[in-house]
């Protein structure tokens, strides 16, 4: 079951302003980019579902994370289903995130009272989720529905909302200072942080300082 309550992800959400968003088949590597990425300061991560033996890792890593570094939030992506989501929550994952938006898994995790994170494409299917009670919206794919144009003009009429892009968001000044100026709450970054080259490579420390680097300029950008 999860150790985090609802409130403190998204207060840990909206502090660091950044969800790392990875997969990997191979325990060991799944450790040592949470490691990385909790080392580099941002402590609420996305393992996705997205290979066969995903639960299986997520169950590893979820072990890991609760006895060796605590304060890291790990939640479970690329959910579209409540028989998996419900998988993944008795497994310890702290929130739920969707490329889609699904009531059934709504109410599962209002059930268990944990944050449900949909994604959503367009004005309509933004209120209808949020109709069933998320704090946060995952615009996706974030570029192709439309970038940080498309936040800014949904903003207007809904203003209350809170979103998070995901695709398309990079970790350059520029991208992020795009995004942020649209309005957004948090962005969701994947292989842009935790590069292809890095995994090949095992170099920890470089997702480390990258991690440190993007979270001290997320700091600064959302100052201005």
């Amino acid at each position: 079951m999860p150790t985090h309550t609802r409130t403190e992800v998204i207060n840990k959400v909206n502090e660091i302003g950044v969800i790392p968003i990875f997969y990997h088949d191979d325990l060991e590597t799944a450790i040592n980019i949470s490691k990385s990425c909790y080392e580099g300061d941002l402590k609420i991560l996305e393992f996705t579902n997205r290979g066969i033996h995903a639960v299986e890792i997520f169950a590893e890593l979820e072990k890991f994370c609760s006895s060796k570094i605590p304060d890291v939030i790990l939640g479970a992506g690329s959910i579209i289903d409540p028989a998996t989501a419900a998988i993944f929550i008795n497994h310890g994952a702290n929130f739920i995130v969707g490329p889609s938006t699904n009531p059934d898994v709504a109410k599962l995790c209002n059930r268990h009272k944990i944050a449900y994170i949909p994604g959503c494409s367009t004005p309509s299917e933004i209120s209808n989720a949020e109709e069933l009670g998320v704090e946060f919206i995952k615009i996706f794919p974030g570029e192709a529905a439309g970038g940080p144009n498309f936040v800014k003009d949904v903003l207007g009429p809904l203003a209350h909302t809170s979103i998070i892009p995901t695709g398309g968001v990079d970790t350059t000044e520029i991208s992020l200072r795009k995004w942020f100026s649209s309005g957004v709450s948090a962005v969701g970054i994947g292989s842009k942080l935790i590069t292809k080259e890095i995994i090949k490579t095992q170099d920890w420390d470089e997702l480390k300082n990258n991690s440190q680097n993007l979270s001290k300029l997320i700091k600064i950008i959302r100052k201005k």
